[in-house]
């Protein structure tokens, strides 16, 4: 199967895809933290969204589209033109994603802010339904796709609402940190939405075209 993850610097999703068999790359503004595959350092939309995808997880960016900062919109109850127009450029990027031509998608957000109107979201999850001992709600936008089942819910998360635990330490990597997808997430993707595909071609980034059969 040929993937693409949008928006991902972290390759955990990537090359999840990878150690299943299939031909999956990343993109994203900053380089990849993993050199297990390959990453195109560029925007999504200057050319390599528009390639013959079979699957696009995509995970843009939500700290203008957060719920968890919509209260910023009204600073001192004035409404914040800046932020606002923060926000709708990226929704305007959500929507781009939403709306590519790719028979399967998913898009990964944290809770959203009413005010943006995004399309319905199709599920949540959390990491502890996938062995991973700690809460962060996060939405799935699906398409041609059936929802993430958990592998192996663990008991007593850790909340986030703890002081200094993992999901609130500061520092400048801070929010590069709570934007890295768990690994037992990624690997429920690869497993439960791959399947492998024959090669046919060469597109002009290098990428290999699949055909429609499954080994």
């Amino acid at each position: 199967m040929k993937v693409l993850v949008a928006c991902e610097f972290s390759g955990i999703v990537r090359d999840a895809f990878i150690s299943r068999g299939h031909l999956a790359v990343s993109c994203d503004l900053l380089p990849s933290e993993s050199s297990k595959g390959i990453h195109y350092q560029e925007d999504v939309l200057c050319g390599l969204l528009y390639e013959n995808w079979d699957l696009m997880i995509a995970h843009p960016p939500c700290t203008y589209l957060s719920n968890a900062g919509a209260r910023f919109l009204y600073p001192k109850g004035i409404l914040d033109q800046n932020r606002l127009r923060r926000g709708l450029e990226a929704k305007g990027l959500f929507m781009h994603l939403w709306n590519a031509e790719i028979p399967k998608i998913c898009i990964e957000n944290p809770i959203p802010s009413k005010i943006f109107g995004l399309p319905e979201k199709t599920q949540f999850i959390q990491p502890y339904w996938f062995n991973h001992p700690v809460q962060k709600k996060t939405y799935l936008w699906l398409k041609g796709l059936p929802k993430l089942k958990p592998t192996s819910i663990l008991e007593k998360p850790e909340s986030t609402k703890i002081a200094g635990n993992w999901f609130n330490k500061g520092g400048k990597d801070r929010q590069k940190n709570r934007a890295r997808t768990f690994p037992g997430i990624a690997a429920a993707m690869a497993e439960q939405w791959g399947k492998p595909q024959e090669v046919k071609a060469v597109t002009p980034y290098g990428i290999i075209e699949t055909e429609g059969k499954t080994k």
